[in-house]
C-alpha cells in the first residue's frame, strides 16, 4: 500500500474503465472529487455503485460522455439522472450484486476506489461501516484505491488485507450522520402492529426510514431478540443498551448483530468499533436466503410503495420512472418464509401523497415492476391492519387487502375489485 495525493491515487483510472464506488456511510469524497475534477481527459468511464451519501458530482448533465452512472440501487442523489436517461440502472438481488465482480461476473472492475480503516498490526484493514459489495469489489477489480480514515470504525467479521490497495490517501473526516426520519402518527400505528407479530426469540432484518424506527420504539417490552439484517440505524441502540436485544436466541451466530452496513450517528459509529457483538458481512452471506432462513423466528420488515390487490408488491418504480431498486426485499421474504417460525412482512402506509392516492390498488400503473411476486408475499401491514395472503385465494386476498386500505378508498376498491371479477360472482 503506497500512500499519495488523492490527484496521484485517481491517475490510475482510464477511458472506458469501470470503476466501483463504495457507498453509504464509506463514500470517499475526496477521491470522488478528485477524479471528478479529471473529468475533461476522460471518455466513457462506467462509474457502478448502490446508494451513495452526499452529492454524486459523476451524474451532472456536464459529465455525459465523460462518465456513465450504472445504479445498482437508486439513491436520491442519482434519481433525476435515472429517470432522465443520462444514468443507467440495473435491477438486481442484493445478495447477487458480489457475484457481478468476480471472475465471470456480468461487472469486471478496473478500479474500486473505497475508504478503509488504518491497517492494524496484522497489515488489515476494515471497511468500516459498509462490507456489502464492497469487500467483492476490492478482491476482484484490477486496482484498488482507498481513503485511509482513522474515523471509520473498525468492524469484525471481515477484513482486508493492505495488500490489496495498490493506492492509499490519508483522510482525517468525519463520517456522514443523516437526520434521524420524523416520526409521525402514521408510522407509529403500523409500528404497533407490526410488533405484535413478532415474538420474543425473534431474529429481526429491517431497512432504513420511518417505519423500522418505529417498529423498534415499540419493542421494549420483549425479551431476547437478535439482529441478522443487511443495514441498521440508530433505532437499535435503546434496545441494546436495556437488554432487548442480547441474539440470546438467535440460531446463528448467537450473541451477535450481523448486517451488511450500516448509517447513522457518531454514537452508533462508536458502538460498531471494535465491537465483538456485531460483525458486518458481506451481502452474499447476509442476504443468502440459506443464511436467512437458519435463523429460527425470523422477522423481515420492508416497505413498499404499492401492493395491488392479488398481493403483488411494487418497491422499485412508480410507473415506468425507476425510483430505488430491488435491493434486499426478496432476499429477506423468501428467507424467513422458510425460516421456521419465520413471518415475512411487507409494511407501508396506507395511502401516498398527503392521503390523496391509496397505495393498496386494484392495478399497478402501466410500466411499474413487481418486486416481491404474490406468489412471495405473506404478511402486508399498513395503519388501518395486518393481514396474511399466504395460501389464500385472489378473492380472499382482495377482501383482506381492502380491509387494511384507507375507509376512504374502500368502496371504490370494492367496486374495482368486482369489475376485475376478483370478487366471484357478484348477484
Amino acid at each position: 500500500m503506497r500512500y499519495v495525493t488523492a490527484e496521484e491515487a485517481v491517475q490510475v483510472v482510464e477511458p472506458g474503465n469501470r470503476v466501483y464506488f463504495h457507498g453509504g456511510a464509506a463514500t470517499p469524497h475526496i477521491l470522488i472529487d478528485a477524479l471528478m475534477a479529471r473529468y475533461a481527459e476522460l471518455r466513457d468511464v462506467e462509474i457502478v455503485h448502490m446508494h451513495t451519501d452526499g452529492e454524486a458530482p459523476h451524474v451532472r448533465p456536464e459529465m455525459a460522455g465523460h462518465f456513465r452512472h450504472n445504479a445498482l440501487f437508486i439513491g436520491a442523489n442519482t434519481r433525476r439522472a435515472v429517470q432522465e436517461g443520462r444514468a443507467d440502472y440495473t435491477p438486481i438481488f442484493l445478495s447477487e450484486i458480489p457475484g457481478l465482480f468476480k471472475p465471470g461476473g456480468a461487472l469486471p472492475l478496473d478500479v474500486a476506489i473505497i475508504q478503509v480503516t488504518p491497517p492494524d498490526g496484522d497489515g488489515n484493514c476494515s471497511l468500516g461501516v459498509s462490507v456489502d459489495c464492497a469487500l467483492a469489489a476490492a478482491w476482484n477489480a484490477r486496482c484498488v484505491v482507498a481513503q485511509v480514515n482513522p474515523n471509520m470504525p473498525r468492524t469484525g467479521g471481515h477484513s482486508l488485507p493492505s495488500s490489496l490497495i495498490q493506492y492509499a490517501v490519508r483522510v482525517d473526516a468525519p463520517l456522514p450522520e443523516p437526520e434521524p426520519p420524523e416520526m409521525c402518527e402514521e408510522f407509529e400505528r403500523i409500528g404497533h402492529r407490526v410488533a405484535e407479530l413478532i415474538d420474543d426469540g425473534a431474529t429481526l432484518q429491517m431497512g432504513i426510514g420511518g417505519v423500522p424506527n418505529a417498529v423498534l420504539a415499540q419493542l421494549g417490552s420483549h425479551r431476547d431478540l437478535g439482529i441478522h439484517t443487511e443495514m441498521f440505524t440508530d433505532g437499535v441502540l435503546p434496545l441494546v443498551e436495556s437488554g432487548v436485544i442480547n441474539g440470546a436466541r438467535k440460531t446463528i451466530h448467537p450473541g451477535v448483530m450481523v448486517s451488511a452496513f450500516v448509517i447513522g450517528s457518531r454514537k452508533l459509529y462508536d458502538f460498531l468499533d471494535r465491537n465483538p457483538r456485531v460483525q458486518l458481512r458481506p451481502v452474499d452471506y447476509t442476504n443468502s436466503v440459506d443464511v436467512i432462513a437458519a435463523n429460527h423466528r425470523m422477522v423481515a420488515i420492508n416497505s413498499a410503495l404499492a401492493v395491488d390487490l392479488t398481493g403483488q408488491v411494487v418497491s422499485d418504480s412508480i410507473g415506468s420512472r425507476f425510483y430505488s431498486g430491488i435491493g434486499g426485499q426478496v432476499d429477506f421474504i423468501r428467507g424467513a418464509a422458510r425460516s421456521d417460525g419465520g413471518v415475512p412482512v411487507i409494511a407501508l402506509p396506507a395511502t401516498a401523497k398527503g392521503g390523496t392516492i391509496s397505495r393498496i390498488t386494484p392495478e399497478h400503473i402501466p410500466g411499474a415492476g413487481v418486486v416481491t411476486t404474490r406468489g412471495d408475499v405473506h404478511w402486508v401491514v399498513t395503519e388501518f391492519g395486518a393481514v396474511n395472503l399466504h395460501g389464500r385465494t385472489i378473492r380472499d386476498r382482495a377482501r383482506q387487502l381492502i380491509s387494511i386500505a384507507d375507509p376512504r378508498f374502500q368502496s371504490q376498491l370494492e367496486e374495482a375489485a368486482a369489475n376485475l371479477g376478483y370478487l366471484g360472482r357478484m348477484d
